[in-house]
């Protein structure tokens, strides 16, 4: 059989007496049971309270080839069990790679998959594999759903090693607050196991089959918080031990040892984060173990997301830097390419060092230096005198204003600061790429510094520097159109919030229109953290008609991320 992509749906049971992120049989990459090489046909075994029975239902014989509305042409079937079958198909409208679960219109569990797939199609939320159709027609139910080519499955991560600390924490940091969202919505996993969990290559994790795995399977629970919480914790124990936190062997993981129990993390691979490992514990405690440290368990989804949010920030490792090799000349660079070589010879030849010229012993040499020693001297010289100049002119305007060394004469000790000119008529504003918020925009020039005008982002998740979206790859921000090159000698700017990491740019007087950071060239202040005022006066004004107000980061809200700017004044003259 090909080698099943990592994007195959993970809908098999494994079932038997553990809790259900225990139960553990031999599976594939997509985590279906198998015989002899395809998923195997017959039900398996049931947990009691958790698995609605079905009635006997032969899963539809279809073919590669397919088409379902004309539109999906079946390509590879990955999984065909329990009178159900998934496969990888082509959406040939839009010339993309979908998943398809497909069942007969009269299996028993049919109503239930259907319902279950339009209340996850509903949510929307981009932390889980999108659901994009569910359809009943010709004796068939179908649910159409993304298929991620790029992504790598948690097992096959695992298969590989531990994951480090920091990759650790993204995990549960991740899946947790995604989790609690679904379950604010009244949405349930019931299935999440190493093959549910989904790597992108940008280092985002993705859960697939949200409510859908679980109704193909006919799985209920009487506690879905409490089930997903410790499928969490299981989830987070094995990429820290590498191993599964029960006796069964599962998911390509090895057990724990048989009748020791539930163990500590640090207790089975040295070198665990401590405070991941509590956490792993605290979410496994809905089993009977006991948390570390006698800290309460998590029971929801978004208990565990707090815990992980009140943890100190884990960094990432330092990147390893690998030394060049040395370089060598080649008999092509040699000017030998194209001759033969004698046998025995190697072709790489290393060229001698030539060492360095010897100084100049010339009288050429010697005048040269002699020259240059003189230029020093004559230079120390001239600077010497300048600076005794300056200071006995100093000292003679104090004597003949009649005031004694003590007296503050307001001129020498304290620079007159420069005047920041007054308030430059700003003619239109609009957003750096016009992806966040454009409608907000009028609002920094509307004469209103409350938050209640403002122009605001939405709410990023997990990355501070806008989500990582590729449409927000340079932050964001605020283009202002002067109307007109001006004299810009200041700024006054009230934040929406403290925190936020914002630099000032301006374009070139001859610029028309800017769109991109790298189109304003003039620096008004350095990137860094800010306050919620930023005031700042240039010693030399500069000439531009327009200004970005650029945020890369945004501070902590809450859950995830937000920010933006309350007013903007701009200060200068025309001339």
């Amino acid at each position: 059989m090909a080698e099943r992509s990592t994007a195959a749906v993970d809908v098999a049971d494994n079932s038997g007496n553990e809790p259900l992120t225990a139960q553990a049989a031999q599976a594939t990459s997509d985590g279906v049971d198998t015989q002899n090489g395809r998923a195997a046909d017959g039900p398996m075994p049931d947990k009691d309270g958790e698995r609605t029975n079905a009635a006997p239902a032969a899963a539809p014989e279809l073919h590669s080839g397919h088409k379902l509305a004309r539109r999906y042409r079946l390509e590879e079937c990955v999984t065909r069990v329990d009178g159900f079958s998934s496969w990888r198909a082509m959406d040939e409208k839009l010339r993309r790679a979908v998943g398809v679960h497909l069942m007969p219109a009269d299996h028993a569990r049919a109503r239930s998959v259907l319902a279950a797939a339009r209340s996850s199609a509903l949510l929307g939320d981009p932390r889980f594999v999108q659901v994009l159709d569910a359809v009943e027609e010709n004796d068939l139910v179908y649910v159409v759903h993304e298929w991620l080519p790029d992504a790598t499955e948690l097992t096959a991560l695992l298969a590989v090693g531990p994951l480090e600390a920091h990759e650790a924490y993204q995990l549960v940091s991740q899946v947790s607050q995604a989790m609690a969202a679904a379950h604010r919505e009244g949405l349930a996993h019931l299935r999440l196991t190493p093959s549910a969990i989904l790597r992108t290559s940008t280092g985002q994790y993705r859960i697939r089959g949200l409510a859908v795995n679980a109704a193909l399977r006919g799985i209920t629970s009487e506690t879905p918080q409490r089930a997903d919480t410790e499928a969490i914790g299981a989830l987070l124990y094995a990429a820290l031990t590498q191993r599964w936190p029960y006796e069964s062997d599962a998911y390509g993981l090895t057990g724990l040892p048989k009748g020791v129990g539930l163990i500590a993390p640090d207790q089975v691979r040295a070198g665990v984060h401590r405070g991941l490992g509590e956490l792993a514990m605290r979410a496994l405690a809905n089993d009977g173990a006991t948390a570390s440290r006698q800290e309460p368990a998590c029971t929801t989804p978004d208990e565990l997301a707090k815990a992980v949010a009140a943890m100190p920030r884990i960094r990432p490792p330092e990147p390893a830097f690998t030394a060049p090799p040395e370089y060598q000349h080649t008999t092509y660079q040699q000017g030998n390419y194209g001759r033969p070589t004698p046998p025995g010879v190697n072709t790489v030849q290393s060229r001698p060092v030539v060492p360095p010229p010897p100084p100049l012993q010339s009288r050429t040499g010697r005048a040269l230096k002699w020259g240059v020693a003189a230029l020093l001297i004559a230079a120390l010289g001239l600077g010497s005198w300048q600076l005794a100049d300056t200071l006995l002119d100093h000292n003679t305007q104090k004597g003949n204003s009649g005031t004694n060394s003590n007296t503050n004469t307001g001129t020498d000790d304290n620079p007159k600061q420069p005047e920041p000119g007054k308030e430059l008529k700003i003619r239109d504003v609009s957003v750096l790429g016009g992806s966040v918020k454009p409608a907000l925009a009028p609002k920094t020039i509307d004469g209103d510094p409350g938050p209640g005008s403002a122009w605001i982002t939405p709410e990023y998740y997990n990355y501070a520097n806008f989500g990582r979206l590729e449409t927000e790859n340079d932050g964001s921000g605020i283009i202002v159109d002067l109307g007109e090159v001006r004299y810009v000698s200041g700024l006054d700017i009230d934040m929406y919030v403290p925190g936020q990491t914002v630099e000032i740019l301006a374009a070139a007087p001859e610029s028309a229109a800017p769109g991109s950071v790298s189109a304003f060239a003039q620096r008004i202040t350095e990137l860094k953290r800010t306050d919620k005022k930023i005031e700042t006066t240039l010693d030399t004004p500069i000439r531009a008609r327009y200004v970005l107000i650029h945020i890369t980061e945004l501070p902590s809200s809450g859950g995830g991320y937000r920010g933006g700017i309350n007013e903007i004044k701009v200060l200068g003259s025309s001339s």
